[in-house]
């Protein structure tokens, strides 16, 4: 799928559904400048494309296009193409997510009501075709998946999608019995969890090497930046649980133990989302191939990542994650932590690998805290 010119979006001509009704009107760009567009109406909604149609359409069109309003249509109507590979429909869906959190970084338009209302709905339907995708995907297969996935010029885009993913197969894990408008909850989150960085400049937020101290805490901003837009330009969408996505935005990077900001939250009064949120949030930062530092193999983000489980991540959401991960046999090979105040958020050149200090023992929680820990998610955890 090709970016929008004048609200419409290309789309590829082996996706259209044959012998059946498709929910979307099919367009053809019949301008004979390039530097103009006209759009006209070849196909009707709700009629069905023959193969003999179809042909005729590649002969005689460059590209085909649906319009923005029906992209929700266009989108649902993927997900029931057999023919299409899982990896296909995770791409287009990958670029629907960007299309709407292009809207939101956009730095020629006032973020207002209207702009989160819209995105945050256009999300939701991009999550919920995610969650339709990938449900009954453990981190293995996802991680496979996503690295076959193509990245985009800004870091935000492509880590938020990812972190998406990831906090559906956690969730998914944690809760195996959640309904749907949970789990898509949770994908929304982690699709929105950066959010705050839109009044971030993009010089800051997509610099690789290492930030100065005045830089880093101005990144350390973005959680109450996040927060307070959400709060200024509160909305509604049917099926969302704004408050917790907003205890997402702002809890995404307190520690388990502490000492996180912005509030310095400890355990289970950071909520269950946001706990989820950072565990995916860090995976992603050193697992997911760039252009500008070598990764992590799975098993030694897995050893790397445990040198944190109480500090800086929930112990048992931790447990869940890498009993997620299939067929790992873990050695200890790799002596390294990251520091506590790494930010998986950050593009990084190198990654800020050091020798861990002498290990302590992490407490267990009791049934109680358990009981906390994984209480309904429209309750305040804690």
């Amino acid at each position: 799928m090709a970016k929008m010119g004048n609200n419409f979006f290309s789309i590829s001509f082996d996706l259209i559904a044959i012998d059946c009704a498709i929910p979307y009107d099919l367009y053809v760009n019949s301008s004979a400048n390039e530097n103009k567009e006209k759009y006209v109406r070849i196909f009707p909604v709700n009629d069905s494309v023959t193969s003999e149609e179809l042909k005729v359409f590649k002969k005689k069109y460059f590209q085909l296009y649906v319009h923005e309003s029906q992209r929700e249509q266009y989108l649902k109507s993927l997900l029931h193409c057999s023919n299409v590979p899982d990896s296909k429909k995770s791409e287009i869906i990958k670029d629907s997510a960007i299309h709407y959190l292009d809207k939101l970084f956009d730095k020629d338009k006032v973020f207002t009501t209207e702009i989160l209302s819209e995105t945050l709905q256009g999300c939701k339907t991009t999550v919920e075709s995610m969650v339709d995708v990938i449900k009954d995907y453990d981190v293995s297969k996802l991680q496979s998946l996503i690295a076959t996935l193509s990245f985009h010029d800004f870091y935000t885009y492509d880590h938020s999608i990812n972190v998406s993913m990831y906090c559906i197969a956690l969730y998914s894990a944690a809760r195996p019995n959640a309904p749907k408008e949970e789990i898509v909850l949770a994908g929304l989150g982690g699709l929105l969890h950066d959010i705050g960085k839109v009044k971030i400049s993009t010089d800051i937020i997509n610099n690789p090497d290492k930030l100065t101290e005045e830089e880093f805490d101005v990144i350390k901003k973005h959680p109450d930046y996040g927060y307070n837009l959400l709060v200024e330009n509160s909305c509604s969408c049917e099926g969302v649980d704004f408050e917790v996505i907003k205890r997402i935005v702002h809890e995404h990077h307190e520690n388990f133990n502490g000492t996180g900001y912005p509030s310095k939250l400890a355990g289970v009064d950071i909520h269950l989302l946001a706990r989820v949120t950072a565990i995916a949030d860090f995976f992603d930062a050193i697992t997911t191939k760039r252009s500008y530092h070598d990764v992590l193999p799975t098993e030694d983000a897995i050893a790397v990542m445990s040198k944190s489980v109480g500090k800086k991540l929930d112990p048992e959401l931790f447990e869940i994650f890498t009993t997620s991960v299939k067929q790992l046999v873990l050695t200890g090979k790799i002596n390294k932590e990251l520091p506590e105040d790494f930010d998986p958020c950050q593009p990084q050149n190198v990654l800020p690998f050091r020798i861990p200090k002498p290990s302590f023992k992490v407490e267990g929680f009791g049934d109680k805290e358990k009981e906390r820990a994984f209480g309904k998610i429209k309750k305040k955890v804690g």
